[in-house]
C-alpha cells in the first residue's frame, strides 16, 4: 500500500491563511522559527497581524495574552523546547488563570526532532500541559486533521496546546475527515483489543491493527487526538466491547495519553490496560526512524504488547 507523507507545518500554515481570510481577529505570534514552522506565510500575506517578537517566548505568550483581551485570537507557534518549555509560567498564570483564548501551537514535539538531541526534544509537554486547569491540549495525527483541528480550535474559546511532528508523517484521515475537539474518532472497528492513539503514533496503530487482523485479531483504533478534555466515553464503550487496551502516544507514558486513559478506565471501567510509548526517560541525538525503533514507537511494540495482553502475560 502506497503511503502519502505530508507536513503538519504546510498543514499549520494553510489553516492558518484561511482562517486569516475568513476573521480578521487572528492574529500570529513567532519567535524566530516561523520561517521554519512556516507561519511566516501568514506573515507575507497579512503583515499587519504578524509579529515576531524574536527569541523572547516569554515575552510573546504574554503580549498574546494582551492581544487576546484587546478581542484577537492569537496563535502562538515555535518549538515545543521553547513553548511550553521556556515559558509554563506565563502560560499559566497569564493564559490559562484568565481563560483567554490564545492558541499556542507547538512544532518538533516528541522524540522525532531527531539530531538536535534531548534537550529539543520535549516528551514531557503534553503531561505538563494537561495538568494545567483550562488548558485543551490536542494531538493530531496527520496534516488533515492538523488543519481541521486547528480550525476548530479558533471556532472554540479558551487556551489551547495543540502538538505538531516535525517530520512528514503517514496521511490517516482523508480529506473532509468529520474530526472535533474533544470527540475522538474510531478509526477500524474491532472486537479483541482496542488501540487509543494520538499523533503520529495513530498511523503505527493502524499498521498494527493491520497486521494483527491477518493473524485472527480484531483491533479497534481510536484516535484521541484531543488528550484533554478526554473523551472518555468512547474510550469505555470501546473498551466495554473489547476488554483490553493499549495506548500508544510519541511522549511520556507518565501523565500523557497512557496516564489519561489509565485514569479514566479506573474510575470508569477498570480494564487491562499496556501503554506504549516513551517510558519516563529522556531520548538523544539519531535520526528520528532510528529513535521510533529504539524506543518503541512503533507498529511492531503494539503488536508485541497487544499478543502480550491478549495471552494474559
Amino acid at each position: 500500500m502506497l503511503v502519502q507523507l505530508a507536513s503538519m507545518r504546510d498543514a499549520l500554515a494553510e489553516a492558518l491563511l484561511e482562517l486569516g481570510g475568513r476573521d480578521r481577529r487572528i492574529v500570529v505570534l513567532g519567535a524566530d522559527t516561523s520561517v521554519s514552522i512556516k507561519t511566516s506565510l501568514f506573515g507575507d500575506k497579512y503583515p499587519d497581524r504578524f509579529f515576531n517578537v524574536g527569541i523572547a517566548e516569554a515575552n510573546m505568550v504574554g503580549i498574546a495574552a494582551g492581544l487576546a483581551l484587546a478581542g484577537k485570537i492569537p496563535f502562538v507557534s515555535t518549538y515545543s523546547a521553547f513553548v511550553p518549555g521556556k515559558c509554563l509560567d506565563q502560560i499559566r498564570n497569564t493564559i490559562a488563570y484568565q481563560k483567554l483564548n490564545v492558541k499556542i501551537v507547538s512544532s518538533h514535539g516528541g522524540l522525532t526532532v531527531g539530531p538536535d538531541g534531548a534537550s529539543h526534544q520535549t516528551v514531557e509537554d503534553v503531561a505538563v500541559m494537561r495538568a494545567v486547569p483550562n488548558m485543551h491540549v490536542v494531538v493530531p495525527a496527520d496534516a488533515t486533521s492538523t488543519r481541521v483541528l486547528i480550525t476548530e480550535s479558533a471556532n472554540t474559546p479558551g487556551p489551547f496546546y495543540i502538538r505538531l511532528a516535525r517530520p512528514n508523517v503517514p496521511t490517516v484521515h482523508a480529506s473532509g475527515s468529520d474530526l472535533h475537539i474533544g470527540k475522538a474518532k474510531v478509526l477500524r472497528e474491532g472486537s479483541d483489543l482496542t488501540i487509543v492513539a494520538c499523533g503520529i503514533m495513530v498511523s503505527e496503530a493502524v499498521d498494527a491493527s493491520e497486521a494483527l487482523w491477518k493473524e485472527g485479531v480484531s483491533a479497534e483504533v481510536i484516535d484521541s487526538h484531543t488528550v484533554k478534555p478526554l473523551d472518555i466515553h468512547t474510550i469505555v464503550r470501546s473498551a466495554r466491547k473489547t476488554g483490553r487496551v493499549i495506548s500508544a502516544e510519541e511522549a511520556n507514558i507518565i501523565g500523557g495519553l497512557g496516564g489519561a486513559v489509565a485514569e479514566a478506565l479506573s474510575e470508569s471501567h477498570p480494564t487491562r490496560l499496556s501503554r506504549v510509548g516513551i517510558r519516563d526517560t529522556f531520548g538523544e541525538s539519531g535520526e528520528h526512524p532510528e529513535l521510533m525503533a529504539k524506543y518503541g514507537l512503533t507498529s511492531k511494540e503494539i503488536i508485541h504488547s497487544a499478543k502480550a495482553i491478549l495471552g494474559g502475560n
